[in-house]
């Protein structure tokens, strides 16, 4: 009897092993969210931190803008200090010296051109990724790191902003960069830098800037107030730029024709920009604007039944949408604002198939198909609107009414869901189209930083031509696996050739990779058997990690000179915003020069806890934090750790 019950633990034992094993890649919301995070650090451009995970890149384009201001006979001004990775260029303009540092952004795809429309919008779906789903990133342990890859953009953006009506949009020439296949550490293609200003507009990749440095601001407005100050002073005087000189980039610039030209105009990015505005400032004159706007500029005309970084309307009628939900319609605004919804819920009804004859089309895999050149970024966009919409919906107890049927919520979760477990690799091939993802996914993508080795395994430069012969056309496999990619996908009949020529599917871009990380994120913190649950309660942790508890406000209060030291007195307010009593508080304080009061240091470096007069933070309560800073900076302050109860 006792050999018997051995031997059914063992079974069992070797059942259950079995079991976790089986457990298919494509319901690994956690690790995709991850390796997604990931490829942003792949595709940065300029001086890399020494703290990076994607080991096989290095620092490149570090004179990017050097080109286009010895074309302007600029005064080339090297800086001083240690840190040579960029060259300051002067422009000498009617307004005086005007720097231009074009180092660091993204590349876009495959190339090395830094394209400022689509990188725009990458950032801003990165933000509203957070801010819908912040909780879900603290629980995966990586929202930090998000921060980090909205930070590396905004900082771009920044410094592309050079005067209030001068924003420049592009480095890197489309036509020469194509024509050569070396990695970015051995460019040798022309950095030719290109603007938009007064005389030559841009109003839709303008206006995108600007939501993408809105949206980032609210997103910071917790962890770094200074910091989002500043992104929202650039936020708005580039969208006054866009909304003021109005006019399309690719009527402007020669070189946005071929490569990111705006199909849907640029009244569509107005209404986006404005629309993020008011949502980062709570300023209704955003809202007044998208208002009287609204019919004029298609925003309550356009049905569409595509979201992307060219076509913004179903975006703004999903983030107006949230307004009117959240109980902000009952004003002037209520009318336009069901007008909006109406227009969100034809895409939400063509996207699950319940819209009569006007749906999505669908491959027989079941995978949504917008397009045939590089698919993957429609149903990215796609299944993040979904997945925030059923979470307004659910939070305001009310559901989707489509020509077919009404929809829970939670169904339109699970739609969404389906959506990305085909990309993950439930799907006929078995396929996962992202990069490094389970046990198939894409080997040959057509990125030429992940076909070269590394210049850490081959440091001799490849050549423009040798990397064609050598590498591009090679049927060897990606030395350098760029994980978190995802690639175009399959074509309409769910068929796909993983082949480095093939650039129409198996080139990867930020476009498509953004808005997937917050769906991560959110799918993770959600088991697939509760996703016929009524709603959707974001997780619950004993103890957090990280997070947004606080909302941190900056302001420096007096300063005087000693000993020929500037010192400054900063004074900082935390306030409880969690709707929670804060029972344990731990801070991580970097950069600090002088004394700090109103906290208590820990014997963890860096680490500042409650005074010793503070033992609980109620709802809406604030602590108050002084220090002296012997000049540089202000210190940073983020929230490490923190209990409710």
């Amino acid at each position: 009897m006792a050999r018997l019950t051995i031997a059914s633990a063992a079974v069992a034992l070797i059942l259950l092993v079995a079991s976790a094993e089986a457990s298919p890649a494509w319901s690994d919301y956690a690790g995709a969210f991850d390796k997604s995070l990931q490829f942003f650090e792949a595709q940065r451009s300029g001086k890399l931190p020494a703290d990076r995970t994607v080991h096989w890149r290095g620092d490149s384009a570090l004179t990017d803008g050097f080109s286009q201001g010895v074309r302007a006979r600029a005064s080339i001004r090297r800086r001083t200090n240690s840190d040579r990775s960029s060259i300051r260029i002067c422009l000498w303009t009617k307004n005086g010296c005007v720097q231009v540092d074009l180092v660091g952004g993204y590349y876009d795809a495959g190339d090395h051109v830094k394209f400022g429309f689509p990188a725009a919008y990458a950032v801003t779906m990165l933000s509203w990724g957070v801010l819908e789903f912040e909780k879900e990133m603290v629980a995966a342990n990586s929202l930090n790191r998000a921060l980090d890859a909205i930070r590396w953009g905004t900082n771009y953006f920044i410094k592309a902003h050079t005067e209030p009506n001068t924003l420049w949009v592009q480095v890197g020439d489309g036509d020469s960069d194509h024509l050569c296949w070396e990695r970015a550490e051995d460019m040798s293609t022309p950095r030719t830098a290109s603007k938009i200003d007064a005389s030559r507009p841009g109003s839709e990749v303008a206006a995108e800037t600007a939501a993408a440095l809105a949206a980032a601001a609210k997103v910071f407005r917790h962890y770094d107030s200074m910091y989002a100050d500043l992104l929202l002073m650039h936020a708005k005087q580039i969208f006054t730029f866009a909304d003021t000189f109005r006019g399309r980039y690719d009527d402007s610039l020669q070189c946005a024709k071929k490569f990111y030209p705006s199909a849907s105009g640029y009244q569509d990015e107005l209404l986006w920009g404005a629309a993020w505005l008011y949502e980062a400032t709570g300023d209704e004159d955003y809202l007044d604007y998208v208002a009287r706007n609204a019919d004029a500029f298609g925003g309550t005309g356009w049905a569409v039944r595509e979201f992307s970084w060219d076509n913004k309307y179903a975006g703004v009628q999903v983030l107006l949408s949230k307004v009117l939900l959240a109980g902000g319609g009952d004003g002037d605004y209520a009318d336009t604002l069901k007008q909006f919804r109406a227009k969100a819920e034809f895409f939400m009804c063509a996207c699950i198939q319940k819209n009569g004859g006007n749906n999505v089309r669908t491959t027989p895999g079941g995978l949504l198909y917008v397009a045939d050149w590089n698919n993957m970024q429609y149903v990215s966009s796609s299944v993040f609107l979904l997945t925030v919409y059923a979470d307004y919906l659910a939070e305001s107890g009310d559901k989707l009414k489509c020509p077919d049927a009404e929809v829970a919520p939670a169904e339109i979760v699970a739609f969404a869901r389906s959506q990305v477990d085909y990309v993950l690799g439930k799907n006929p091939l078995s396929m996962s189209y992202m990069v490094g993802h389970g046990d198939k996914f894409p080997t040959h993508v057509h990125h030429r930083g992940a076909s070269i080795p590394s210049v850490y395994a081959v440091n001799d430069t490849v050549g423009c031509m040798e990397g064609f012969d050598a590498y591009y056309n090679s049927k060897g496999a990606d030395p350098n696996v760029l994980v978190g990619a995802l690639v175009g996908g399959p074509d309409g009949h769910d068929g796909f050739v993983d082949d480095r020529c093939n650039y129409q599917r198996a080139e990867p871009t930020l476009a498509a990779a953004a808005p997937m990380c917050g769906v991560f994120a959110r799918l993770a913190a959600q088991p697939a058997a509760a996703g016929n649950s009524p709603g959707y309660q974001p997780p619950q942790d004993t103890l957090h990690v990280g997070g947004a508890p606080l909302e941190f406000v900056h302001a420096v209060t007096n300063s005087w000179e000693y000993n020929g030291v500037d010192h400054y007195r900063h004074t900082v307010t935390a306030k409880n915003t969690c709707g929670h009593p804060i029972t344990y508080l731990k801070l991580r304080i970097e950069g600090l020069t002088g004394p700090i009061y109103g906290v208590s240091a820990t014997q963890d470096k860096e680490m500042y806890g409650f005074p010793s007069w503070v033992t609980r933070l109620d709802a809406g309560e604030k602590l108050t934090i002084v220090y002296i800073q012997e000049g540089g900076p202000a210190a940073k302050i983020a929230v490490a750790q923190y209990k409710t109860g």
